[in-house]
Formats: C-alpha cells, structure tokens, sequence
C-alpha cells in the first residue's frame, strides 16, 4: 500500500511537470509573437523626401505667394528630383541650408530669398525635431521587443527544465525524514528534483518539535549527510529558520566545483575614487559569476556610472536571465537614459559550478586570461563599449575549465601601463612566470606588476581573479 502511494505520488507528479511546461511553452510563443507583432519596418533614421516637399511647400505659402519666378517647389516635387535629396543632406551636414545650397535661378530671380531660406530652415528644424522623437519612440520600442523575446527564451528554457525534471524523492524520502527525525524535526512534505545536467533541488515542509529553532544552513547540512554527503545549501528566497511551525523550505545542491576569488585595485593617481565597480556572485543556475565595468574617465562620476551598469546586471541575471540578454537589456537601458550617461566597457565571466565550463562576454573591455596546465590562453573580443550602439551583440567566448584553474581578469588601466606594444602578450608572458598561487595572492602580484612599468598609475587600475576547484 505505501509502496502505491509513492508510485501515485509519482505519476502525479510527472504530469502536473508535463503540464506545467506546455503551459510554460504557450506563454513564451504568446511573447514571441507579441514581439512579433512589433517589428514592422518603420523608416525614422533620415529627413525623408516627403519632409522635404512639405517644408518647401509650408516656405512657399508663407513667403512666395502667387509668384512663379523659380518653380523651386515644382521642380522639386518630381519623382526624380535629385536636388531636394542634396538639400536635405545638406541641412543634416550642416544643421542649415545654405545660400550657397540653393540653385543659381533662386539667388538670381527671388525677391524674398533670405526670407524663404529662413523659413525653409525653420521647418526642416521642425521635421528634424519631429524624427528625433520618432526615433526615440522606437529605441523605446526596441527595448520592449528585446525585453518580450529575451523573456519568452527565459521561459521557454525554464519549460524545458520542467520538462525533463525527474522526480527522485522516493530514493530519499525515508533517510531523510529519519535524519531529521534524530534531530526533533518532521518532514511533513518531500519533493526531489533531479535536471538534465545532474542538479538536484529539494523543497521540504517542515518544523521542529521540541518548541526550539535550527537555522536553514545547519538543516541543509543534515540534508546533506542523509544524501551521500554531498554539500546542500539554502537557497537566497528561501526560509531562514525552520521553526515550531509549518514552513516550506527550498534546498540547491552544490556543483561539482567550487570557485575562490581575489581582488586588487588602485584608482587613478589624484583620485580618491576608483571609476572600475567589480562582483562576484551567484545566479539561480549555479553560475559563478564574474563581472568588472570600467567607467569613462575616472573619479565619482565614471564610479557612479559603472556601479550603475553593475547593478543592472545582477539584478538581471539574478532573476535568470542570460548574461547576453542582461547585456543587451542594460545597453538599451543605457541608450534610453541618453546624455545622462556615458559609455563603459564591461566585461563578464561565467562559470557553471556542475559543468566548469567558463562562458566570457566582453563589450569594449580588455583582455582576460586564463592559466592552465597547458599554459596561458588569451579571452578577447568585442570593442565596442556598452550605451553607444543599438542593437549589440555581444561575442561570447567559451572554454571548459579544469581542476586547479586560474581566470584573471583586469581593467584597461592595467594593461595600458604595461612596457611594449604588444600589453598582452606582456601580460601572458608574467603569468605564465608566476608560481601556482591562492587567487588574491596573484591579484596583488598582477596589479604591482602594473603599477611597477610607470610613476603612478595613469587610469584606474583593477584585477580580478578565479580560481576553480573539484570539491573532495
């Protein structure tokens, strides 16, 4: 009888997983074709000939009256009337148009010529204004695709986890609520979930019964020990404490690899701030993740501006989107905020915890390395800066990592001020030169390097580093 319960339980389970992800599925093809129903072509990048012909025309009437003398705005209106084409570039080069632009039979003919000329300025500068928000509204309008179809790929990859989830509570149900038993606590609900790539996710409805109080983390260990002593931890939305009453609580299995970091850092010399903001921290995959943004100029404002970018970016991943969606979201962003912010190089680094493999995105940032046993390999790609261009795309670099690993990754500050043409060869050439070493150790050794080619440091300097083991 317990033993068909248990396979209920599990057929249960299996199709509310089934229907979750097809209705999963659904909503991310409604995005995809609400992003869809955005992209029609709409031309706003130049003064087109239609605004041409309408601001000669808005010129006549207010100046020419019934005089004939130039059939300026006849001529004009053909088909195949290359002039008006000329004027409108020429306004957009030089921001008017000229006498010098004009025909010869206008300079010639026209009474009121400078009148005409000033009113022709006039509303060519209106249908200039007219596109310049026409093309802001549909940067706007980007941004709100992107945001469609980056979520609808987010969706749809959490659909096909769901999919392929596989429940595997009935292999610990009974150890574990026995080894929490010992501790005076109930298990009262159990559910364990094994993905594709080999994680587990535990969710567990429980409370205490002897009136006290365990800590999330001291229960994740007994969890833990009860599953073949593998290291479990709380997840960040979970529960804190498992109290005297009910409470569900939402257990992540450790990847097969662990990660340790350093840092080292010095702003520009006169400089009190530094204009580089860095982090380190986890995603909901079991990501390790690396980030540096280096602000133009140096001092408070490019500190303000790199903190921003960030900021954006780990609350983005953080919520489970991509590293190149977050990038291309934030960009946009950047774009939107216009003259109030500057363009920053931004360089991010991934490592999945299960995998080691390292995936690198890089956006007008400097070089990364990392160190091997088979030596020093050089990351590098992509040289526009983030707030500049729309759309971007990313370049993403991708390498698997191995036990004993170490990433290296540095702002432009450092490897400017290193001697020679050549700053990362340089570079690899010094830490193929370093001893096997803890990773804040080889930050310190990197940025004194730097600092020790010049008097002072020029720019901002900052060094990051990774390094990646196989837990025992």
């Amino acid at each position: 009888m317990l033993f068909q319960r248990h396979e209920q339980r599990r057929l249960d389970m299996a199709d509310v997983n089934v229907y979750t992800a097809a209705r999963l599925g659904d909503m991310a093809s409604s995005l995809k074709r609400l992003a869809q129903s955005f992209t029609e072509e709409m031309d706003g990048q130049h003064l087109t000939k239609e605004d041409g012909a309408a601001a000669m025309q808005t010129a006549a009437a207010m100046v020419c009256g019934s005089c004939s003398r130039c059939n300026l705005y006849q001529d004009s209106a053909r088909e195949d009337s290359y002039y008006l084409y000329y004027l409108l570039r020429a306004f957009e080069v030089h921001g008017a148009v000229r006498m010098e632009d004009m025909p010869l039979l206008f300079r010639q003919t026209c009474f009121h010529k400078d009148r005409y000329l000033e009113q022709l300025n006039r509303s060519l500068g209106r249908a200039t204004m007219n596109l310049s928000w026409k093309n802001r509204f549909l940067e706007s309008r980007d941004a709100v695709i992107v945001q469609f179809r980056e979520l609808a790929a987010i969706i749809e990859e959490f659909s096909r986890q769901m999919e392929k989830a596989v429940d595997v509570t009935s292999q610990w149900e009974q150890t574990v609520k026995k080894a929490f038993r010992r501790r005076h606590m109930l298990v009262e609900k159990m559910l364990v979930l094994e993905y594709e790539d080999r994680r587990r996710e535990a969710f567990l409805t429980m409370r205490t019964t002897n009136g006290t109080c365990l800590m999330a983390k001291e229960a994740a260990a007994i969890l833990g020990q009860a599953m073949g002593q593998q290291k479990w931890n709380p997840a960040k939305d979970s529960k804190a404490i498992v109290t005297r009453q009910s409470g569900a609580l939402r257990f992540v299995e450790e990847g097969r690899y662990q990660m340790l970091y350093g840092v080292a850092k010095v702003p520009k010399t006169g400089e009190t701030v530094s204009g580089d903001t860095h982090t380190f921290f986890k995603n909901l995959e079991g990501q390790a993740i690396m980030g540096l943004a280096d602000g133009m100029g140096s001092g408070e404002k490019a500190s303000r501006e790199s903190a921003r970018i960030i900021e954006l970016t780990e609350q983005l991943m953080g919520a489970g989107f991509s590293a190149r969606s977050s990038l291309k979201l934030v960009n946009t962003v950047l774009l939107l905020a216009g003259k109030e912010q500057d363009p920053a190089a931004v360089d991010l680094i991934c490592v999945d915890l299960n995998s080691g493999v390292l995936e690198a995105m890089k956006l007008g940032a400097a070089a990364s390395f990392v160190m091997g046993q088979d030596g020093v390999e050089l990351l590098e790609a992509g040289n526009v800066p983030i707030g500049i261009l729309n759309p971007i795309e990313p370049v993403l670099l991708s390498r698997k990592l191995w036990d004993d690993d170490r990433i290296v990754m540095v702002s432009d500050g450092v490897l400017d001020a290193l001697p020679g043409e050549d700053k990362e060869a340089v570079m690899r050439d010094f830490l193929v030169s370093l001893p096997p070493a803890k990773p804040q150790d080889i930050a310190e050794q990197v940025l004194q390097f730097a600092l020790s080619s010049e008097e002072g440091a020029r720019d901002d300097m900052t060094v990051l580093t990774a390094g990646i083991w196989e837990r025992g």
